[in-house]
């Protein structure tokens, strides 16, 4: 027997006022967010949702069986405010038992390989 919750009795709270933003943002990925859904998390070995409403958050990718999150940050991360909010909001997402995986665009443009090898190591 293990200590482990089983997925089905695993739940996280769902705002629902953020499901009309999240569509929006699935339709309008970045072009770090598609290369990483098209080329890598669409095929994953576990489901990944995109663009997932978590609490009052919208998270770029989520993995409901591993229990992680996979965060692809621009620009507006990497303010003061920005960094503020991302460890705020790692901390309550943190707080569900989340894992929480933060990779820069630039890191998924150009480190493809790598970026990809980091989430592997969670399986």
């Amino acid at each position: 027997m293990t200590n482990q919750l089983n997925s089905s009795d695993f739940h996280l709270p769902y705002n629902p006022k953020l499901v009309e933003r999240a569509k929006e943002l699935r339709k309008n990925m970045t072009p770090a967010e598609k290369k990483l859904w098209h080329e890598y998390l669409k095929s994953f070995k576990f489901r990944v949702l995109k663009q997932r409403p978590i609490d009052n958050f919208i998270v770029d990718f989520y993995c409901p069986a591993l229990r992680i999150v996979i965060e692809v940050d621009g620009e507006s991360h990497f303010t003061n405010a920005g960094q503020e909010y991302d460890i705020e909001r790692t901390k309550i997402l943190e707080g569900y038992g989340l894992k929480i995986i933060r990779f820069t665009n630039t890191q998924v443009l150009n480190q493809f390989s790598s970026v990809c090898e980091q989430i592997q190591s969670f399986t």
